[in-house]
């Protein structure tokens, strides 16, 4: 079977690594050729992009797009991950976290106090590097590392249920919250749930986290296993860098110089030469996000960036 280049927008079942879930595409796709685009935990379900062939080039862009969840933050316990799989490290009395205690006002503004622009330590146990080594690794091996802070950019953190649950024996020992979350790349929604649960005095750490979208690819696109199994669907390559790019139509020319290696004017540049008004040209790309660049067929020839009034390559598809 020859698999067309293109993404595979999976829904991520629960239990399984994001590297399961590329090791099983390669064997539905024929090919080793597979990769994602930003990890999912374990427990996490929902949109998993994943790149076959050429599109494997694409997924380095994709990692840093908006993503958006929907997620679950238990409030009156901690634990040594900041989401379920952990082991609990600490339980707050059941008046901590009684409907008395814990009142919207108190809760609206821890809320307000992690949306935005804010500087968030990451989970203890994440992938991210410390002299070369993973920090889950060091903090599985007894020598947890103390990691900095890093600007993350939180757009919505919107509360949309609270129910207060059994802990302990005790009805209304904890307090779950039902949040919706659209972030940055690089933000952590378990250290969202930590953060809380500490705001309010409390503890906190993620029981559920489903993601809906990443980028241009929603989960009403997305296909189980499952469903692959029976009919491998592959959104082709042109069609998936449209959804997640801005994009820029060449003249047959510029696309010969593209898909060479060759730079352009710039957008803006462009659109005056070709006659646009100032304001126009301003809006005919955002410089700060790769723009895709399409052959008058519709083919995809590259990925551009741009700088100093042009337009340079970062990827060639052509």
């Amino acid at each position: 079977m020859s698999v067309p280049s293109g993404l595979v927008i999976v829904d991520k079942p629960g239990g399984m690594t994001s590297h399961d879930v590329v090791a099983r595409i390669r064997r539905l796709a024929g090919t080793r050729r597979v990769g994602h685009a930003g990890t999912l935990d374990p427990m996490a379900t929902g949109v998993l992009v994943v790149g076959v062939e050429k599109a494997t080039r694409l997924l380095g862009y994709l990692t840093l797009t908006e993503k958006e969840y929907a997620a679950t933050i238990r409030l009156g316990q901690s634990t040594s991950t900041d989401d379920a799989e952990g082991d609990i490290t600490s339980t707050a009395s059941t008046v901590d976290v009684s409907a008395a205690a814990l009142t919207q006002q108190q809760l609206a503004k821890a809320v307000a106090g992690l949306t935005g622009e804010i500087q968030q330590v990451p989970p203890a146990v994440s992938a991210i590097k410390v002299d070369g080594q993973r920090a889950y690794r060091l903090t599985r091996a007894g020598a947890a590392p103390e990691l900095k802070p890093r600007p993350v950019t939180v757009h919505e953190f919107a509360v949309t249920a609270v129910r207060h649950v059994s802990g302990d024996g005790q009805v209304g020992g904890l307090v779950d919250l039902d949040a919706t979350v659209r972030c940055s790349s690089g933000t952590y929604v378990r250290a969202l749930a930590r953060d809380l649960g500490t705001a309010v005095g409390a503890g906190g750490h993620l029981t559920r986290l489903r993601r809906t979208r990443v980028g241009g690819y929603g989960i009403d696109q997305a296909h189980t296993l499952d469903q692959l199994a029976e009919s491998f669907e592959v959104l082709p390559l042109a069609q998936a860098a449209s959804a997640a790019f801005p994009v820029r139509q060449l003249t047959a020319d510029e696309a010969r110089r593209l898909a060479h290696g060759g730079r352009l004017a710039a957008a803006a540049v462009a659109a005056v030469a070709a006659g646009a008004d100032v304001a126009g040209a301003a809006a005919v790309t955002d410089t700060r996000a790769p723009t895709a660049a399409y052959a008058p067929d519709g083919t995809l020839i590259a990925l551009l960036t741009e700088e100093s009034g042009q337009a340079r390559p970062l990827v060639v598809f052509a």
